[in-house]
């Protein structure tokens, strides 16, 4: 179990399969056609190809069913031209069209005495300070007000 990073990073060692899972994911925005990039942002990418101009939009910060974080980032720059099937923008946890969840970092694992039930795993406090496992999380809370006899409630900060 995982929760899409602020910043992650593809795997060193991986199964082969991050890849079609990323993209059975449905996450990255992928182009259908091929074509010239003819603007993008953080909201949108503009595609010119085959005589008609396609605008792809983006995702960008929605809340998933579990309170993580949904966004895409864009892959491609303006004025590049693009195959049918190429990445056009990444999702939370995916870097370069491949599943990404987390951060390839070096631990030191010790077992105590010999034994293996009472282990831990030494890392740096710059993991903490460094912001390497950041990920956000969106809440949705509601709250209602009621009309009293001297006048509706008011809601302040």
């Amino acid at each position: 179990q995982a929760v899409p990073l602020s910043r992650s990073e593809k795997c060193i060692v991986g199964t082969g399969l991050e890849r079609q899972v990323a993209l059975d994911s449905g996450v990255p925005a992928i182009s259908e056609d091929e074509g010239k990039i003819l603007y993008t942002d953080t909201e949108k990418i503009i595609l010119s190809g085959n005589a008609n101009t396609i605008s792809i939009p983006l995702i960008m910060y929605q809340r998933s069913n579990k309170n993580t974080c949904m966004h895409q980032k864009p892959q491609v720059r303006r004025g590049k031209f693009i195959k049918k099937g190429q990445i056009l923008a990444d999702g939370a946890a995916t870097v370069g069209g491949e599943l990404a969840l987390g951060k390839n970092i070096l631990v030191a694992y010790m077992p105590w005495e010999g034994y293996n039930f009472e282990d831990a795993v030494l890392i740096s406090e710059c993991l903490v300070y460094g912001d390497i496992y950041t990920s956000f999380h969106i809440r949705k809370y509601e709250i209602q007000t009621h009309v009293t006899t001297q006048g509706p409630e008011r809601i302040t900060k």
